[in-house]
């Protein structure tokens, strides 16, 4: 429908009227995200970062990165997974390992990240 250009010469008023709709359209649908979950909407409006805050997580980011790269490929892809809200059945097929040994991979991942995370960054 907006992907469609008009078959009249006046492409202005066309634009105007496409980006009216699309406004709208997007107003409506936070209204409805924010009914849905009043939690997200209260957060929006007290989640306000400093500057001073945004430059401190993004260097914890980098830091964080660093560390996660420095793992063997198994490792971080299995903390990515756990972190991302993946369960252990999951787990196990995407990183191709027995699922009963994900907990016991998990464990001594975390704990190589950890052992990482103090000595290189803290």
């Amino acid at each position: 429908m907006y992907d469609i250009p008009p078959s009249h010469s006046n492409v202005a008023a066309w634009l105007i009227k496409v980006s009216t709709n699309l406004s709208y359209n997007f107003i409506r649908g936070d209204k409805i995200r924010k009914e849905k979950d009043p939690a997200v909407a209260e957060n929006e409006a007290t989640n306000v970062i400093s500057i001073e805050d945004a430059a401190i997580r993004n260097m914890e980011i980098r830091s964080i990165k660093k560390v996660l790269d420095s793992l063997n490929p198994r490792d971080r892809l299995c903390i990515l997974l756990k972190f991302s809200g993946y369960k252990y059945d999951e787990i196990a097929e995407i990183a191709g390992i027995e699922k009963a040994s994900v907990g016991k991979t998990l464990a001594r991942a975390q704990a190589k990240f950890k052992d990482k995370y103090v000595t290189e960054v803290l």
